[in-house]
């Protein structure tokens, strides 16, 4: 008896505990737990040949996720944590590689050899003349109609470290889409522990060729394809343009953005102007013009960022290039069908690709893209996300 009078004293005096235990607030689930950092492969599809296509899936440590295929090294998918840690996928592009291999637009892609366009397709080097594929009416766009972004590429995951990646190279033969000299590019995606997916190319070639390779993404901060990017605001750290003509081909000229609807050097929503009675914006039918940044040289700085209002996503674009391209998505249409069956409408994605100025190769003046024997091309880009 005295035994179980002892039991029943402890069980009553435990119970409020166990009860207020069990009541008490429990703790909310990290949206972004802590994961570990991983590369994963999958097959993608199939080329017409039979080789087939690989999707490597890159995770950090917070489940920030790129997804890249071995097909024109192209960035599929972009998930990053918005203001409240959900993810959003923040690139538009195509659910399968049917999408991909019908593509004349670029999404997620790179491009090359020489990204942006070459007034009639020529250029001269060493005193001889060559004649590059004409993809974009009389003028040579992003490589030609057959460029990098159509070409498989050899992959090799990059594993056993902090931030996951790919290292990508395809080699160029001599005279593909018309450029002199057997290129070879290696190209290294990175996802860092900081969100940022860090792109670094190096280049070499048997004979002087030119070279100017650039990322192809159309960004969307909202995650909302079917959302218009009139309200992202964004900022580009430069002073002056290289203005173009009616084939948007660059001029020679320098132009100040004081005054005009190309100053962004301070955070401007991309509509507020974007329709201005412009000769340049005329021309492009909005925002498709290259801006000359500040600093240029060898160094990796901050150019431009581009923040969504809704989803509080801010995008940084690092580079060492001279030149960005800002594409305000004039000429989609509605047109196209990509992820789940999205439409996606004008103005509904912005790209901003670091870069040479378009058209270099005819400017002297212009920025270089000669790359010769024994030479080393390298470029380093990153896209750094965060929130505000």
């Amino acid at each position: 008896m005295f035994m179980k009078f002892v039991l029943s004293v402890l069980a009553l005096a435990f119970a409020p505990t166990t009860m207020a235990m069990a009541a008490g607030p429990t703790k909310k689930p990290d949206p972004l737990k802590k994961t570990t950092p991983s590369v994963t492969e999958a097959v993608f599809g199939s080329l017409a040949d039979g080789r087939k296509v690989t999707l490597y899936t890159l995770t950090n440590a917070s489940g920030a996720e790129a997804r890249i295929i071995n097909y024109g090294a192209i960035v599929v998918s972009l998930r990053v944590p918005d203001r409240h840690g959900k993810l959003r996928d923040v690139v538009l592009g195509y659910d399968d590689l049917a999408g991909y291999l019908k593509d004349k637009d670029f999404f997620g892609a790179t491009v090359g050899r020489y990204g942006n366009r070459i007034g009639a397709g020529k250029f001269t080097l060493d005193g001889k003349t060559y004649q590059l594929d004409l993809n974009n009416g009389p003028n040579h766009l992003h490589g030609g109609a057959q460029g990098f972004y159509k070409k498989l590429w050899k992959a090799e995951p990059v594993k056993g470290k902090a931030e996951p990646g790919v290292k990508l190279t395809y080699v160029s033969p001599d005279g593909e889409q018309g450029y002199p000299g057997t290129l070879t590019l290696a190209l290294t995606y990175t996802l860092t522990r900081k969100n940022g997916l860090r792109m670094d190319y190096v280049g070499t070639t048997d004979k002087p060729t030119i070279l100017n390779p650039t990322h192809h993404s159309y960004f969307n901060l909202s995650g909302d394809p079917t959302h218009k990017i009139l309200d992202e605001e964004l900022t580009i750290i430069a002073d002056k343009t290289t203005p173009v003509d009616a084939g948007l081909i660059p001029t020679g000229k320098l132009a100040d953005v004081a005054g005009t609807p190309m100053d962004f050097r301070k955070p401007t929503a991309i509509g507020a102007r974007i329709d201005a009675k412009d000769e340049q914006l005329g021309f492009g039918k909005g925002y498709d013009h290259n801006w000359v940044l500040r600093n240029p040289g060898k160094k990796v700085r901050k150019v431009a960022e581009l923040r969504d209002p809704t989803s509080g996503i801010v995008m940084q674009i690092l580079t060492d290039q001279p030149g960005l391209q800002f594409y305000s998505g004039n000429f989609l249409n509605g047109t196209i069908r990509g992820k789940n069956g999205a439409a996606y409408q004008y103005r509904t994605a912005v790209v901003l690709e670091a870069q040479v100025f378009p058209d270099a190769p005819n400017h002297p003046k212009f920025p270089s893209a000669v790359l010769r024997p024994g030479q080393r091309y390298r470029q380093t880009t990153v896209y750094q996300f965060s929130t505000r």
